[in-house]
């Protein structure tokens, strides 16, 4: 079987299917990023799943990660990653710091309220318990989303399609 060739992860375009299975992958390689590393939670907290811009920057460091350690990668592709991990620790930094989420807590990131539009509702806190768990809970609403946009856009494209005289 062959696999398919490493490719960057648009998380906006993912089926519900590869999301689950990019959900799973990502989560694997952070747990392990994280303890290999030891890495602190002002870098990675335990909800990051629940912060794109968390989301978005691990991701893009696993698909390098991959592809620096693939066996077809230059000999010296490892150092070039630690030396991206060592940007992208500072950047980790910044939107843990930027977002509030913390070992113990979490909110959602807050947004800025542009001139015009109503005002964001302000996020409360929470306490987080379980993270395995809430991880679970996370990825199955976050598949349950993704089939619910699809089923819309199929039901969406089926009407104009009749609407348009193309309709048995």
């Amino acid at each position: 079987m062959d696999e398919e060739p490493l490719r960057p992860i648009n998380w906006n375009l993912l089926s519900p299917e590869e999301a689950e299975v990019a959900w799973l992958d990502l989560n694997v390689w952070v747990n392990w990023l994280r303890n290999t590393y030891g890495l602190p939670p002002t870098v990675i907290p335990p909800l990051w799943h629940r912060h794109d811009e968390l989301v978005w920057e691990l991701s893009a460091l696993h698909t390098h990660w991959l592809a620096c350690y693939d066996s077809d990668a230059s000999p010296s592709a490892p150092i070039a990653w630690h030396r991206d991990f060592a940007d992208a620790r500072t950047r980790l930094r910044e939107w843990v710091a930027i977002c509030g989420t913390r070992l113990d807590r979490d909110r959602p990131t807050r947004t800025t309220t542009w001139p015009g539009e109503e005002p964001a509702e302000i996020p409360e806190e929470r306490a987080i318990t379980n993270r395995a768990e809430d991880f679970g809970i996370f990825v199955a609403d976050d598949l349950l989303h993704r089939a619910r946009v699809r089923q819309h856009a199929r039901q969406a494209t089926t009407a104009h399609h009749h609407q348009h005289g193309g309709g048995s």
